[in-house]
């Protein structure tokens, strides 16, 4: 079993930066792809991006946040991180990481973090 626990998000202005975190609990962090999701009220839940096991060399990113948003990882510290620029008032959701063993996590991934708030102003 898995635990993630989701970190950074916050308020912030149109146009402003954020850096989300993840932190897994797994000893085998690298044999896990891990996703990004979020959650607007009265939407139902969607993917945002997603990096592949070990180095990470395959990203993926919902055309919403493309050219905006960056997914990394980090194996020694177990974190995943989503780095979100130009953020826009649509961009506010709750958002949730997820990961899955070696394959890339989608919405019926096993495990889920509890979810951090970002919320942009306009």
């Amino acid at each position: 079993q898995v635990q993630l626990v989701e970190s950074g998000g916050g308020l912030v202005q149109a146009g402003g930066s954020l850096r989300l975190s993840c932190a897994a609990s797994t000893r085998t962090f690298g044999s896990y792809g891990l996703g990004w999701f979020r959650q607007a009220p009265g939407k139902e839940r969607e993917f945002v991006a997603s990096i592949s096991t070990w180095s990470g060399e395959n990203t993926a990113y919902a055309e919403s946040v493309k050219g905006r948003f960056t997914v990394s990882r980090d194996n020694p510290k177990n974190t995943v991180y989503l780095q979100m620029n130009s953020l826009k008032p649509a961009d506010t959701a709750v958002y949730y990481c997820a990961a899955a063993y070696k394959m890339v996590p989608n919405m019926s991934s096993p495990y889920w973090g509890q979810g951090t708030q970002v919320t942009v102003s306009s």
